[in-house]
């Protein structure tokens, strides 16, 4: 084999190396370094790849935080109802401190008007740290280092599938920009769905004393309300999602109900001494959650009902104050009663029960 051939297939394996670092950078479907390109749209699917990077690069004065169960809102409606131009920072988890994390993101790029803050009972028991390194997010993409971004350049999914997808949807396909990491598109929401996915634990644990996930709640709170202490020229309006009555079949069985209310309570008592705050809770909300049409699972709700939450915030309803917060935690705690000793029997004969159950 000749010196020329050798020093020809170097030159040319170094052009195409290069070649593709151009051709990732500048089309940068993840977008890591800049906005899209004129003429493309901000294809947003892949939450743990996209979310960072947008965050940093795009334009915005609001952010919608929150869980897979705010995946499914239309970036349009708070625009409209709100004057705003809102991004999503999503995390499926809904853990505080991965939220937080993206709000420190959008903090540190942005200055926001408002935060629209999706709080899931189960955050405020998750633990306080981030998750992203355990769950293998591809941390190359959550740092400030480009040097260790090579597996963003020469990535053959990145060159053969992302960019050509982004380019796709951007010219000949009808993706709406606004609907960022929705989900629920051929999705099935109705009571077969919900029924058929819940296994039932089949015996009841003990109740939990109140106070079980105080440490954890503690820590939880802090991490937000630190957030809101350092940004009161942000609005926070912080909203308590409608998981179906069949969760809280769950939670009963799991013993968590007592505990979960006493969090809840506590959560209100300490978001409402915030100015800056207006806080929003659904979950009482007996027409969504008895309704097993508007679910998926135990709590995943359908589009139409991220659309009535949003509406909710645009017009006030379901706004929790002081004068108000005890009537609707009573109110939970009512509720909660009926739907174990009145409102689940009707479906206790299509449940299925968990065999393994001990």
């Amino acid at each position: 084999m000749s010196q020329k051939f050798i020093r020809n297939f170097f030159i040319m394996s170094g052009f195409l190396l290069l070649l593709c670092i151009f051709t990732v950078v500048l089309f940068d479907p993840f977008f890591q370094y800049h906005k899209p390109l004129p003429g493309l749209k901000a294809v947003l699917t892949d939450k743990e790849y996209q979310c960072v990077g947008s965050l940093k690069n795009f334009d915005y004065d609001s952010v919608i935080a929150g869980s897979s169960v705010a995946e499914n809102y239309n970036n349009g409606w708070f625009d409209q109802g709100f004057d705003c131009h809102s991004i999503k920072a999503i995390r499926s988890y809904g853990a505080t401190a991965d939220l937080c994390y993206l709000l420190d993101i959008a903090f540190e790029h942005q200055d926001l008007k408002y935060v629209f803050y999706n709080l899931d009972p189960s955050a405020l028991v998750a633990e306080p740290e981030t998750t992203y390194a355990l769950t293998g997010c591809p941390m190359y993409l959550y740092d400030n280092n480009y040097l260790n971004d090579v597996e963003y350049w020469l990535n053959k999914d990145v060159l053969m599938k992302k960019i050509p997808y982004l380019i796709a949807n951007s010219i000949i396909g009808d993706y709406d920009e606004s609907n960022s990491y929705n989900w629920a598109q051929w999705k099935e929401f109705n009571s077969d769905m919900v029924l058929g996915l819940y296994i039932r634990k089949p015996s009841i644990d003990e109740m939990k004393p109140e106070n079980y996930y105080e440490d954890l709640l503690n820590a939880n709170l802090e991490l937000l309300t630190s957030r809101i202490k350092a940004h009161p020229e942000t609005e926070f309006y912080i909203f308590i999602p409608p998981y179906s009555m069949i969760w809280w079949d769950n939670i009963y069985r799991e013993g968590d109900t007592k505990a979960y209310l006493y969090n809840l309570q506590r959560t209100m008592e300490t978001l409402l001494t915030f100015e800056n705050v207006k806080l929003y809770y659904f979950q009482n909300d007996r027409e969504v959650i008895t309704n097993l049409e508007n679910y998926m699972d135990i709590l995943h709700f359908s589009p139409d009902i991220n659309h009535y939450i949003c509406d909710s915030l645009i017009n006030g309803t379901h706004q929790i104050n002081k004068d108000n917060y005890m009537e609707n935690i009573n109110d939970m705690r009512t509720l909660a009663d009926e739907i174990i000793n009145e409102l689940i029997k009707p479906y206790e004969d299509v449940i299925k029960v968990d065999i393994y159950d001990d």
